[in-house]
């Protein structure tokens, strides 16, 4: 009798045909990852004995969260008092919680204002009180992923690392682009160099620990490529920069955009906003005239790749377009109304552009260029398989 060879059909109908390992870890890794975790966090949060902690909240943050770090600030002998607002937007620090913030050392927001409010950053400035932003934290459940157990010093040499790409001491030209045809350059000087890189985010500080210092938790946002810091906050400032984005998709929007849609910029301000389908319309009913902000890009490679919401994707080399606008978006108050920003912002997202620094590429179709640099790949050996830490990303 001839025997009959198993075809592909024959194979996957078996129960156990399999040729990669179970999905499910064992509990004693899950276990394993859930303390890595809470040391990375214990690490951001370094609460000193005596300081006076201040949370700046909503009523739609994870409790859990609150009471976690609550317990290692009273692990330390540390106070705690809380100020919660309706809802995260708010671009101004209201008048009657600035009292609670110049008695603290230490605050814990979720506000938006904690970057853009002129009182936040003198605060920071003049009396050295640290800050951690959890826009990224706002479900204690988040431990549990591989974003929140990532590293949190090998972030930091990731950032330092994408830093030393900058030329200093010669102006030189950022530019942008992409399959899509975006062609976007921003003309840096090497004022505004000094002035973006002389932060301490971009000396790899994700550890709340240095006096002034303004981190997020989790650590996966990394410091803008380009922002108002490049011209220390100057509202009247500006850099030369011209050309156009095509997103692929925006915070607010269900599903990446099928139809092109094209952002012209001309130094710092959309001028105009191209395409027919109903997503462009939508943008273009309100971002005309508003003012790019940040233009971020992830960090942490274990940020999921494609997760948008809440403000653009935290994969290294994907980017997010920051931009606010002189007006409330009409769409964006019906699709999110309980957004974490402000219905004035909008975040553009790419993930595959191509960034150069004058003659050095920053990003190549979407891969930023850093996570191959030699010290981060040695910082990454310390902590396991560099391969696997930096290039197997999270989808």
């Amino acid at each position: 009798m001839t025997h009959n060879p198993p075809s592909i059909d024959d194979i996957l109908a078996s129960p156990t045909a399999t040729a990669m390992p179970p999905a499910a870890p064992p509990d004693g890794v899950v276990l394993r990852d859930r303390f890595q975790a809470y040391a990375n966090m214990f690490k951001v949060f370094a609460i000193k004995p005596g300081e006076r902690v201040a949370f700046l909240t909503d009523p739609r943050l994870d409790r859990r969260v609150v009471e976690a770090i609550s317990g290692i600030a009273r692990a330390n002998g540390a106070s705690v008092r809380e100020f919660m607002w309706p809802s995260t937007r708010i671009t101004e620090i209201p008048e009657v919680t600035r009292p609670l913030l110049a008695e603290s050392e230490f605050v814990v927001s979720t506000w938006f204002a904690s970057t853009v409010c002129p009182f936040a950053n003198k605060l920071r400035k003049e009396t050295g009180q640290r800050w951690v932003k959890i826009t990224y934290f706002r479900d204690l459940d988040l431990l549990d992923t591989p974003q929140a157990r990532f590293p949190v010093d090998l972030v930091g040499e990731i950032v330092r690392a994408t830093a030393r790409a900058y030329p200093r001491d010669t102006g030189f030209d950022m530019r942008f682009t992409d399959p899509r045809g975006t062609d976007l350059t921003i003309a840096f000087t090497p004022e505004m160099t000094a002035a973006l890189l002389g932060i301490s985010r971009w000396r790899g500080l994700n550890t709340a620990t240095e006096p002034g210092c303004y981190v997020h938790y989790l650590p996966t946002h990394g410091p803008n490529l380009y922002g108002r810091t490049a011209h220390g906050r100057d509202p009247k400032a500006f850099a030369k920069m011209e050309g156009v984005v095509f997103p692929q998709w925006a915070v607010g929007f269900p599903k990446p955009f099928t139809d092109e849609i094209a952002v012209e910029f001309k130094d710092d301000f959309v001028t105009s906003v191209h395409g027919n389908s109903l997503d462009a319309e939508a943008m273009r009913e309100y971002l005309i005239g508003g003012r790019l902000q940040e233009l971020g890009c992830g960090h942490n490679p274990k940020a999921p790749r494609y997760q948008v919401y809440p403000a653009g994707p935290n994969s290294p080399g994907a980017l997010h377009f920051g931009i606010n606008a002189l007006k409330e978006s009409a769409y964006l108050r019906r699709a999110i109304p309980d957004w974490e920003e402000p219905h004035i912002h909008m975040d553009l997202v790419t993930f595959d552009s191509t960034v150069k620094l004058g003659n050095t590429t920053l990003i190549d179709n979407g891969f930023l260029m850093s996570l191959r640099d030699e010290k981060v790949i040695g910082e990454a050996a310390r902590y396991g398989d560099p391969v696997d830490l930096l290039e197997a990303y999270a989808i």
